[in-house]
């Protein structure tokens, strides 16, 4: 039968990235509190296409990914992102994957637990003859600012309010926690958020919010600066951006920064 994909591309131009999208799989991953979880994750794969061929053989990479294992960790990671450059005798190979991560959290003065759902990300990406993949962790975080200005022009007595999502990416040598990352942003903040809260938690987290008023500005700077101090993290990302309450716009700021070679 003939190998369609092998033959001379019409326009011989190399592609970057050439793969699959959106591959649903069961997913373990590391938690802090009980070792491991099960998820769900979207995956993406693929792997870079020489001027030579006029197509990649897109079965070889469903093949490869239904051959892995389903914890996520270094190792596997590392293995599958081999096995695709093998497979496609590619020079590099990337996969990404997309899942929700749960942590109990419990109201601030009942302590009843709920569970907080946060938006995962982990990108994964190794080079010709290299043995040592590169790795992008991102996660958002839904907070609560209250404007400082709007407090202030109204004599502390009220101030507009928003949701605001933060997220966090970075690169890292060893393993970062993603409950590091979700508590690095939540204190940025003026409060966090919660996902079961009674009355009396809500003028807990309330009272909270309006005694630390904060600009997306002043968001985007805390968590950088914990950022920066994190022993793991050698480079980040951080962006807020404000659901805005009462404009028509949001609000976002943004800081991008290597901390270590």
């Amino acid at each position: 039968m003939e190998d369609v994909q092998s033959t001379p591309a019409e326009v011989p131009i190399d592609i970057d990235r050439v793969g699959v999208k959106n591959l649903r799989l069961p997913l373990v991953v590391r938690d802090r509190a009980r070792e491991h979880q099960h998820t769900v994750a979207e995956v993406d794969l693929g792997a870079d296409l020489p001027a030579s061929s006029k197509g990649t053989h897109m079965s070889r990479l469903v093949e490869a990914l239904s051959a892995w294992k389903e914890t996520l960790d270094y190792q596997t990671l590392k293995s599958l992102l081999i096995d695709v450059r093998s497979r496609l005798a590619a020079q590099r190979a990337y996969v990404v994957f997309r899942f929700p991560y749960f942590m109990e959290k419990h109201a601030p003065s009942t302590k009843i637990p709920g569970l907080m759902s946060y938006e995962c990300r982990l990108t994964g990406e190794i080079g010709p003859e290299s043995e040592r993949p590169s790795f992008l962790l991102e996660v958002d975080v839904p907070v609560m600012t209250v404007c400082p200005c709007s407090l202030a022009i109204c004599n502390q007595t009220a101030a507009h309010s928003q949701r605001a999502i933060v997220t966090i990416a970075c690169r890292f040598h060893g393993f970062v926690w993603l409950e590091d990352l979700v508590e690095i942003a939540e204190d940025a903040a003026s409060a966090p958020v919660y996902s079961l809260l009674k009355r009396e938690d809500e003028k807990v987290v309330t009272e909270q919010a309006f005694a630390n008023p904060a600009f997306v500005e002043d968001v985007v700077r805390a968590a950088a600066h914990t950022l920066e101090s994190h022993p793991q993290i050698r480079w980040f990302r951080v962006e807020v951006h404000s659901q805005e309450s009462i404009h028509d716009h949001d609000a976002y700021a943004s800081i991008e920064k290597v901390v270590r070679p």
